[in-house]
């Protein structure tokens, strides 16, 4: 009896355990990706512009490329250390919670960034003139980006093990909110060439 118990915890031991694991390579370089696209996209989007450019509003309701780029360098903080690093703080999510979040890397970085859906953003994260000129903003955009890349890179928490609800997406794990950051920046970019395609638009 002995032997046949001793030879059972061999077994359940070389059995491999269900556990989560932290990002593969692939998702790592999925999120850095998009992040470091984006990242240029903005960047290349704002470098020239005259300061009648980086302030001119296409009406008074509407954001001036200044505006449309303080709202990403603002909402880069606030979705890495709220959405991301807070969650990844807590308990882990539940099985439910996390089968709701199934399929929605793709539905993330092509949904988000259309903008057929127009939506009203926090009052935090709403432009304040935070930055004293385009030099300042880019500086603290960069700096901010930079941040998220590396916390991709490195991390080592299981991202997709932890959730938080977003407002209109439902459910989304830590590593679709890194995705989110990106398809963000995506989307108000996006909003931003708008402004700069808009009659009026100042020559220089």
């Amino acid at each position: 009896m002995k032997v046949l118990i001793t030879g059972l915890l061999g077994c359940l031991l070389t059995v491999p355990l269900a556990v989560a694991e932290p990002l593969t390579k692939g998702e790592r370089d999925r999120a850095m990706s998009y992040l470091h696209a984006t990242r240029k996209q903005l960047l290349d989007a704002v470098e020239g512009l005259s300061e009648a450019q980086w302030k001119w509003k296409p009406a008074p309701d509407r954001w001036s490329v200044a505006e449309v780029a303080e709202h990403i360098t603002v909402s880069e903080q606030f979705l890495l250390e709220g959405a991301v690093q807070k969650t990844i703080q807590g308990a882990k999510a539940s099985e439910d919670v996390l089968a709701k979040t199934k399929g929605k890397d793709e539905a993330i970085q092509k949904g988000v960034p259309d903008r057929t859906r127009r939506f009203q953003a926090p009052e935090p994260l709403v432009p304040a003139a935070r930055f004293a000129d385009r030099n300042a903003l880019t500086a603290a955009f960069k700096e901010r980006r930079d941040r998220t890349i590396a916390f991709v890179e490195k991390t080592p928490a299981e991202l997709r093990s932890y959730a938080a609800p977003h407002p209109a997406l439902g459910d989304l794990d830590a590593y679709q909110w890194v995705l989110f950051i990106a398809a963000h920046s995506d989307r108000h970019i996006r909003q931003l060439l708008e402004v700069k395609q808009t009659p009026g638009f100042p020559a220089k």
